[in-house]
């Protein structure tokens, strides 16, 4: 597949890049960049920014996806214009900020026949398939509690100074919490949710008092299921990633309890009736998420990320980012 890039205003733009090119059907044609400082930074790792205008890449003929990784206010709108080129779209997260952008790309994507994933890199953690498995095989039981903390170091002054500017973020649950809200659908079987209550505020980034770096939801699943969350950029400079509780899980269900996290070793069962927990041996997917993508253009049935999961878990955090701006 030949695969161009735009949008290099974001680090994880780089890692599809060192994956494309470490996959070997991937042919990289090209990049566009705007912003002098982001460009030479794309430079340096590697990509050659040769067209001059995202018009000129997407009039490409030879170009058959694109690769989004803009400031996340943009990416909707290139995705859209993507799609109307006739281009597969494979975006970072979030594909886009705004519910009717949503609208319009999902809508595009199924006239066009053009696919659109993202990078859910959650999807393909060993860890997490390990836990598929114990909820596809009964022990847990019907899930009724769930708590997720996906909270993060904010990084200021290395993270991009864009996620500062007005307009251009679109709130820490839309940036954060959608890998959470995927693994409710993927691991869990809920996609549908009640939002209860969510909040947004600004505590830790004191140089940027507009940006609220904090966040808290409850949810109601379809089932009936209780979902608490943290997406807060709480974490402190130093540890950063390494903290144990990274992306924690805690799952209750009416045979058992389910502990685990990206960082901590153990995956944790407490099944009914035993007095010790049983650890969980990882399970390793068959693909990552650049090989995945491969699979969906051509229309494989092996795909572990859906099309319509990307739209699922991308309008269900847009919903809650909602109701979070709408009680400021």
């Amino acid at each position: 597949m030949k695969l161009a890039f735009a949008g290099l205003r974001h680090g994880h733009i780089f890692a599809v890049h060192k994956m494309a090119l470490e996959q070997g059907e991937y042919t990289v044609t090209g990049a566009f960049e705007e912003n002098d400082e982001a460009r030479a930074a794309a430079e340096a790792n590697g990509l050659d920014c040769r067209y001059p205008t995202y018009e000129a890449l997407l009039s490409d003929d030879s170009v058959e996806a694109v690769a989004l990784g803009g400031c996340f206010a943009h990416r909707g709108k290139m995705a859209v214009e993507a799609l109307k080129a006739g281009k597969h779209v494979l975006a970072d997260k979030p594909l886009c900020t705004d519910l009717a952008t949503l609208d319009e790309i999902e809508r595009l994507a199924k006239e066009t026949g053009k696919k659109v994933s993202g990078m859910f890199t959650m999807r393909y953690e060993p860890k997490l398939r390990a836990v598929c498995r114990l909820v596809e095989s009964g022990a847990l039981g019907e899930v009724n509690n769930i708590y997720f903390g996906g909270q993060h170091p904010l990084q200021y002054g290395r993270r991009p100074m864009w996620y500062f500017e007005p307009g251009m973020h679109g709130g820490v649950i839309n940036d954060i919490a959608i890998h959470g809200i995927d693994i409710l659908s993927f691991a869990f079987g809920m996609r549908k949710f009640q939002v209860n209550a969510a909040r947004c505020w600004n505590k830790y980034a004191l140089e940027e008092k507009d940006f609220l770096d904090s966040a808290q939801f409850m949810l109601t699943a379809e089932n009936g299921a209780g979902i608490l969350s943290d997406v807060s950029y709480a974490i402190p400079d130093g540890i950063e990633f390494g903290l144990p509780l990274y992306w924690q899980f805690m799952v209750w269900g009416t045979s058992g309890v389910l502990d685990f996290s990206l960082v901590k070793k153990d995956i944790l069962f407490y099944g009914k009736g035993a007095k010790e927990p049983v650890v969980l041996e990882e399970v390793r997917p068959d693909a990552d998420y650049m090989t995945d993508f491969l699979r969906l253009v051509r229309g494989e049935e092996n795909v572990i990320l859906p099309m319509e999961d990307v739209f699922t878990a991308t309008r269900n955090t847009l919903l809650v980012q909602k109701a979070a701006d709408e009680n400021k």
